[in-house]
């Protein structure tokens, strides 16, 4: 529950901002932040060792061009082995067993890839690399945070280290960046919008012995979706969506088994396949947060917005956020103003929310036509690839939407839910 406190028992600052969660967006938003002079301080739950080497947990990243402008800017680029980084240079779109996709490349746009894709550990090991020896930084991993509390001058955490020890922390803005499921999100009083799927993706490598082209593969067949994003090394990464029932029985199945049953899903196209490593189970839950801010508090990556795989949004929209959130604090630790005023946050919540809402709700849609077994659903999506193909504008929009480097508007959109505030009795109840 968030709390609000007296003023008269306000304690001095700790810090400018404090961070929950060390992934790679909050990690990102501290190092973009010690750029604007802005201090910090990034709490997690794990230890140094695993956020300093973060073991391999099967997912792969597609990165857009404005996210590799904002990782360059942010000193992460430059950390990601080029081994790690593989092209994405054109992608196609199957629906059930039609042999001919919709098919996109970067062709006028001016560029020669669609995007990038490396492992999602790979990204969590650059993000603690960059944010090392800052002195804007003060990273406080086996941390647990206990509580959050907010007043008119500041906003305090409650935390626990692994030594059992408890602090206070305080500063102007908490910033949340701990997850989909956010806790402190909840405890901020924000409500979010949850789409469970009812279904899980199991991810893994594979070699094969037939190039990948450095083509993407996303294919829509009757109950399941199988994605193949093309690594380097002649591996891809494999993505299989379905039924959290279904997913279950088949992640009991050996390696052999489940390579084979891949195979036949997709023929010939990448030749023998070959089990690399472990497979990896997660549910399906996309989110959205009914606001991104609150006095005092933001949210970023997934707790604003957590993604559907399927479009590879993800950590791209936890980019923009911190691109636009820093700027916006930079701005007014420039103009002398308090970094946790509404004056300063709102601008950030339109941002965006424009950024992201459309992609949010179209991409959900576009799941649940393509996974729905209904015959009628089943000869909407044909029409809708086949229409699609042949529609030039629309493949371009799509197009230059992955390949630009920097924002783009959007149409008004709905209106937002008020801002979480305490009901009258319980905050007299909490001043005591």
């Amino acid at each position: 529950m968030t709390r609000r406190i007296p003023a008269s028992q306000a304690t001095p600052f700790d810090t400018d901002v404090l961070v929950i969660g060390a992934g790679p967006s909050g990690l990102a938003l501290a190092r973009a932040l010690s750029d604007a002079a802005i201090r910090s301080i990034v709490l997690d739950a794990q230890d140094a060792a695993t956020l300093a080497e973060p073991a391999p947990d099967g997912r792969d990243i597609a990165l857009t061009h404005r996210a590799a402008v904002l990782m360059r800017r942010l000193g992460l680029w430059e950390r990601l082995p080029v081994e790690e980084v593989a092209p994405l240079r054109a992608a196609e779109v199957y629906n059930g067993a039609d042999l001919k996709p919709l098919h996109f490349d970067p062709q006028g746009s001016g560029e020669d890839e669609l995007g990038w894709l490396v492992a999602n550990h790979v990204i969590r090991r650059a993000s603690w690399q960059a944010v090392q020896g800052r002195e804007a930084i003060d990273l406080r991993p086996a941390t647990r945070v206990l509580g959050l509390s907010v007043d008119a001058d500041g906003a305090t955490l409650r935390c626990k280290a692994a030594d059992g020890s408890e602090t206070t922390l305080r500063a102007p803005l908490i910033v949340a960046a701990d997850s989909r499921f956010s806790e402190a999100r909840r405890q901020a009083g924000i409500g979010a919008q949850m789409r469970d799927f009812g279904r899980s993706v199991i991810v893994c490598r594979m070699a094969h012995t037939v190039s990948n082209r450095a083509v993407a593969q996303e294919c829509f067949h009757h109950g399941h979706t199988l994605a193949v994003l093309p690594m380097n090394g002649g591996e891809s990464s494999i993505v299989l969506t379905i039924s959290s029932d279904q997913a279950l029985a088949m992640q009991r199945w050996d390696d052999a088994q489940f390579t084979a049953w891949v195979q036949q899903q997709l023929g010939e196209r990448l030749g023998t396949l070959e089990l690399r490593g472990k497979r990896h189970l997660y549910p399906l839950v996309a989110v959205y947060a009914q606001r991104f801010v609150a006095p005092r508090f933001a949210l970023i990556g997934d707790a604003a917005v957590g993604m559907h795989p399927v479009t590879a949004h993800g950590y791209n929209f936890g980019l923009y956020g911190v691109d636009e959130l820093s700027a916006l604090l930079g701005a007014a630790r420039r103009g002398g103003r308090d970094l946790g005023s509404l004056d300063v946050l709102l601008p950030y919540e339109t941002r965006h929310r424009r950024e992201t809402w459309t992609i949010f709700h179209g991409t959900n849609a576009i799941v649940g036509l393509f996974t729905d077994d209904r015959q009628a659903a089943r000869v909407l999506r044909q029409a809708v690839v086949r229409v699609a193909e042949h529609l030039p504008p629309l493949k371009r929009a799509i197009t230059q939407r992955l390949t630009r480097s920097g924002p783009t508007p959007w149409p008004p959109l709905p209106p937002l839910p008020p801002l979480p505030r305490l009901p009258a009795a319980l905050a007299a109840f909490l001043r005591g």
